[in-house]
């Protein structure tokens, strides 16, 4: 009579180890491995590959394949034995660490858009995600394929990777330059600009100033100049007016029309009282100069 195998097989197939075999027979979710005669261990479908995604064991293994494996787990009472096939090799995420450090550019081809991203592929099975918040700095852009489509060879940046996760994240817009950063580079608070009316609301108006780059103006900040009608804005509508607030932590722009006309106002009336000479102006030549 022969000793059942299993008695002694936690001995003989130690957690770690790396064994050779026989692959048996395959099913919707592994493949068993003839390890000895009465002994087989199951490689389940998940664990045959780091990155692929395998939906059936016979697009690894075929019966009759040799197999090398690395034991996962053992149960003797149970007679199972747990295997698997990918932990023999290198963990390409892992490696993808060293390779692509966060700020690498890297290229690759769009094979998926989702409502919430890009999926890109970095290297054969691996792909990287471009959130759809990190595809521009300036543009609302409300679904994936605005901006991509399936197919196109993308330059993008590695913004983190999660090895044990199997999760790569990447960027787009971090590749482009910051349109928000240059225009608070550019201009000060007190400065006059123009800008094209893009939306009204009953708070105020949104006014584009580059592309891309949009301000309010406050409804307090309207044209109220004394005796004035009151000012009325339209989109469309191209108009002057003065920064008087920059937030580039929030990226808000404050913008006023009244602060423009007030500062023209002195301006003219640093003029007029110029042209007088020195205290040559009335109060009263100064209220008619005004109207």
């Amino acid at each position: 009579l022969m000793a059942d195998p299993w008695t002694t097989a936690m001995d003989r197939y130690p957690v770690g180890v790396r064994v050779s075999g026989k692959a048996v027979s395959l099913t919707d979710y592994g493949a068993f491995v003839e390890l000895e005669p009465g002994v087989e261990g199951l490689i389940h479908v998940s664990e045959m590959s780091w990155s692929k995604r395998v939906k059936h064991p016979s697009k690894i293994l075929n019966v009759g394949d040799s197999v090398e494996a690395m034991v996962l787990g053992v149960d003797p009472a149970a007679r199972r034995i747990s295997l698997g096939l990918k932990q023999v090799e290198s963990n390409p995420w892992h490696e993808l660490v060293e390779k692509y450090p966060v700020g690498t550019k890297i290229k690759g081809k769009v094979r998926n858009l989702t409502e919430f991203g890009a999926f890109v592929e970095v290297e054969e099975d691996i792909d990287g995600l471009i959130h759809i918040s990190d595809m521009s700095w300036s543009k609302r852009i409300k679904h994936p394929s605005e901006v991509l489509k399936k197919g196109d060879v993308v330059e993008a940046m590695v913004l983190s990777i999660d090895a044990e996760n199997q999760r790569l994240s990447l960027g787009l817009k971090q590749l482009a330059t910051d349109i928000w950063e240059d225009f608070f580079a550019r201009r000060h608070v007190g400065d006059s600009i123009e800008g094209k009316v893009v939306r009204m609301t009953n708070f105020g108006a949104f006014v584009e100033l580059d592309e891309g780059i949009e301000g309010l103006i406050h409804i307090s900040e309207f044209d109220d100049t004394e005796g004035a009608e009151k000012l009325n804005l339209e989109v469309g509508q191209t108009t002057p007016m003065k920064i008087i607030k920059l937030s580039p932590a929030d990226r808000k722009i404050g913008l006023s029309i009244r602060a423009l006309k007030s500062a023209e106002f002195r301006s003219d009336w640093a003029d007029y009282s110029s042209a007088q000479g020195e205290g040559g102006a009335t109060l009263g030549e100064h209220f008619k100069f005004n109207k």
